[in-house]
């Protein structure tokens, strides 16, 4: 079928206003009479209160209100466990947990009177390590850990909020068919999405006693319901609106600021504005799980891979969050995209006395993907074989199935290695020393969860969609708005587009998880083709057609095969608008449905479906000082099966843009604790990499249509970042021959390998 607009790299709708500096964010809400608020937060990780005193707080000049646990319902809130309050409630389990919060008429006065809030606590034992925590001997985060409501079936003891088990074939027969076995064990780090505009929210109430929340938010329902099942107010009586979002990465998904700003304005009953410091984003909001990674993998002499068993740990920190999905899909993804046809993988989610961990581009992925990534090359050079050609030998192909035994009807993975590598010059010698390749690849998914769409068709003939998904950058809104031109073939600049409105536009569950291309593409297609419906059948009647012989193009609709019998979308929106019963609208849900999972495949998984599957590959070359250990990443070649490609110019700035930020998650990027304590909660000790750092990138699309998916499309939002990790440690291992199996893979860790390696053995670079 012929695109018209699908397919092209149509300029993106938000690019003037942010060009002329008019992107409205939510710095620029500005209310009358709004109030700053401030957030009071603990000095230990793990401490009950004993006492806490206000009133100095609440006497200082310009203080309107001072609020604790003990002034709010006490409800707990998460997407999976119930189990977060607003403020602590009784004991603290984290350093930087909120304590108290306060309301004042400017930003010095609100932290004055947080110095003068006297909390007593009594220090109780701490518990940092993750694999420590689950012994029985551990100190327990939560006393009563099954008291919280959970919405998925997962068995939860001691520190362990979740677990997640995969069981496909017979792992035991597998590894003894196997002629050699591997076993590994790999590490990484707590990293933040470092997102540019930190969390905020602007709540202020009517008078009829509804509240308006203007925030910085990946899901706008979410956080309705988070504030509603915490302040006990009306989902009806909350209406959330998104700004525009200074990026988001999965950091922003869940409810944070919105409920304390709610909290304060109800109390004073004036408008209050909390936006968190960036000390305060780096040391109390949701980062990425650190993880601990064993895998097994059992081969036959010619590379065939016959069993492979993982079992992980995620240090969920104080509170469970995004954790149990996170732990779920890491496991679903833990095997890594091959044919194999026995695996056992287990994965834990385990409560610490740190800063809860959340969403973050890749929701549990990368993780996974650094271990079995990593493990491959040490395969291959084990066995001799090409790196590359031990991938290709066990990819998986169209109609193979993952470890829940679902069928994948779409998979470019082949065709994205050969790509990549043929673009990077795999297999050619490097042109200087310590250089090297490494290659990598990765699965992913981009269906999960609901998505609601409503099309109109206005009185002029322009159209207007309504969305519950939000722009945060990464194009949202030029992409829907091709779909919906594609199929009422209309020019995109017809489409009017609203956005994550809670009172305006229909349901979705979040802007995260490369859903929104995917997920909710699908259902505004299903809107535009109701509404296409119900042009056909109006302009049938008004044509004396039969509704099959009606055609839409270019703003009109008319008969097949006689062209000049045709009425413009605008005299049709005159005719439902005055003569009929009202505006042609159509209105969508969807929700993805993959084929069922195989029974007994798996225990404790969360999701009832994930499909979509996405494939990609990233051939990376770097070059090591061997004096230094700097690692310096040259080239990247990135190929990406992202189905039909919506907007290819947008698709190749969401894979530039994911690998930056694995770039920074392999080298550079970590949260650093003392005890609990973030210790480089800043820009300026956390290292980010920067335009210096980022290689000349090759960006490939490659097109495996989706049945399933909009126009064959795919998401691509989390991908870019996935793999990037493993390519650059295989190529450190090819450069300068240190293999090094912990994340962040710093310059200080290369050299110190350099150091420890006898000279005979390492290599001289090559790919």
């Amino acid at each position: 079928m012929a695109l018209a607009v699908v397919g092209k790299s149509v300029v993106r709708r938000d690019a003037l206003e942010k060009a002329l500096g008019q992107a409205a964010y939510l710095d620029d809400v500005v209310l009358p009479k709004v109030l700053i608020g401030k957030v009071l937060r603990s000095d230990y990780a793990h401490a009950k209160i004993i006492r806490i005193d206000t009133g100095r707080a609440k006497a200082l000049p310009g203080v309107k209100a001072v609020i604790t646990a003990d002034d709010l319902p006490g409800a707990r809130h998460g997407p999976f466990v119930k189990d977060t309050p607003i403020l602590a409630t009784g004991k603290v389990l984290y350093v930087g947990e909120p304590v108290a919060a306060v309301a004042a008429v400017d930003e010095e006065t609100a932290n004055d009177a947080l110095t003068l809030i006297e909390v007593e606590y009594e220090q109780l034992p701490v518990v940092l390590d993750p694999v420590a925590a689950m012994s029985d001997d551990s100190p327990l985060v939560h006393e009563n850990l099954l008291s919280y409501p959970a919405v998925f079936s997962a068995r939860r003891w001691g520190n362990v909020c979740s677990h997640t088990r995969f069981n496909l074939g017979d792992v035991e027969k597998g590894f003894r068919e196997a002629d050699h076995a591997f076993e590994d064990t790999f590490r990484t780090q707590e990293v933040h999405q470092a997102y540019l505009e930190p969390h905020g929210a602007i709540a202020s109430f009517d008078a009829a006693g509804k509240v308006t929340v203007w925030t910085t938010t990946q899901s706008v329902f979410h956080t309705q319901a988070s504030i509603s099942e915490t302040l006990l107010i009306p989902a009806s009586k909350i209406r959330v609106i998104s700004t525009r979002v200074g990026g988001g990465f999965g950091g922003k998904v869940e409810a944070i600021t919105q409920p304390i700003a709610v909290a304060l304005a109800q109390k004073t009953g004036r408008p209050v504005k909390v936006v968190f410091t960036r000390d305060e984003e780096l040391a109390g909001t949701r980062p990425r799980h650190p993880s601990i990674v064993d895998i097994k993998t059992g081969v036959k002499k010619n590379g065939t891979i016959v069993a492979r068993q993982v079992r992980f740990v995620l240090d969920t920190g104080a509170y469970a969050d995004d954790g149990p999905g996170i732990v779920g899909f890491a496991a679903l993804c833990a095997t890594g995209p091959y044919k194999i046809p026995n695996v056992l993988v287990t994965g834990y989610g385990v409560h610490t006395n740190k800063t809860p961990c959340g969403a973050y581009r890749g929701f549990g992925n990368p993780q996974v993907t650094f271990a079995f990534e990593s493990q491959m090359d040490l395969i291959a050079e084990q066995l001799g074989i090409d790196a590359l050609e031990l991938r290709l030998k066990n990819a998986v192909e169209n109609g193979d199935i993952n470890i829940a035994g679902q069928v994948m009807p779409s998979v470019g993975l082949k065709e994205c290695l050969r790509k990549a590598a043929e673009a990077a010059g795999w297999g050619k010698p490097r042109t200087g020393p310590n250089r090297g390749l490494g290659v990598s690849c990765l699965h992913h998914s981009c269906g999960v969860l609901p998505a609601c769409a409503n099309v109109r068709l206005n009185q002029d003939g322009t159209v207007t969609l309504l969305t519950g998904a939000g722009e945060l950058g990464q194009g949202s809104e030029t992409i829907l708005s091709q779909i919906v031109a594609e199929e009422l073939g209309v020019p995109v600049e017809d489409i009017n587009i609203v956005m994550a409105d809670t009172d305006a536009t229909p349901y979705n569950w979040a802007t995260c998880a490369s859903r929104i291309t995917y997920t909710m593409g699908n259902a505004v297609r299903l809107a535009a083709a109701e509404a296409k419906k119900k042009i056909k059948a109006l302009a049938a009647e008004k044509l004396e057609a039969n509704p099959s012989d009606i055609e839409v193009a270019d703003r009109h609709a008319y008969v097949s095969g006689s062209p000049e019998r045709k009425l413009s979308f605008h005299d049709l929106a005159a005719i439902s608008h005055w003569v009929q019963n009202g505006p042609i609208l159509g209105e969508a849900s969807f929700m993805a449905q993959g084929n069922p999972y195989q029974p007994g495949a798996m225990e404790g998984f969360p999701f009832r479906s994930v499909t979509g599957w996405v494939f990609g590959a990233h051939v990376a070359e770097v070059e090591v000082d061997r004096e230094t250990g700097q690692v310096q990443v040259l080239r990247v070649a990135a190929a990406h099966d992202v189905g039909q490609a919506v907007n290819p110019r947008n698709i190749e700035g969401q894979i530039e843009g994911g690998f930056g930020q694995g770039l920074g998650y392999a080298l550079f990027e970590e949260i650093v604790r003392d005890n609990g304590k973030v210790v480089n909660p800043s820009f300026v000790d956390y290292r980010l990499p920067t335009t210096m750092d980022m290689p000349q990138m090759t960006p490939i699309i490659v097109e495996e249509r989706e049945p399933t998916g909009p126009f064959g499309a795919k998401g691509v939002g989390e991908p870019g970042l996935v793999a990037a990790a493993p390519a650059i440690a295989n190529a450190i291992y090819a450069s300068v021959g240190i293999r090094l199996k912990e994340l962040p893979m710093t310059s200080e860790k290369v050299r110190k390998a350099l150091l420890e390696k006898p000279e005979q053995e390492r290599k001289q670079g090559g790919s």
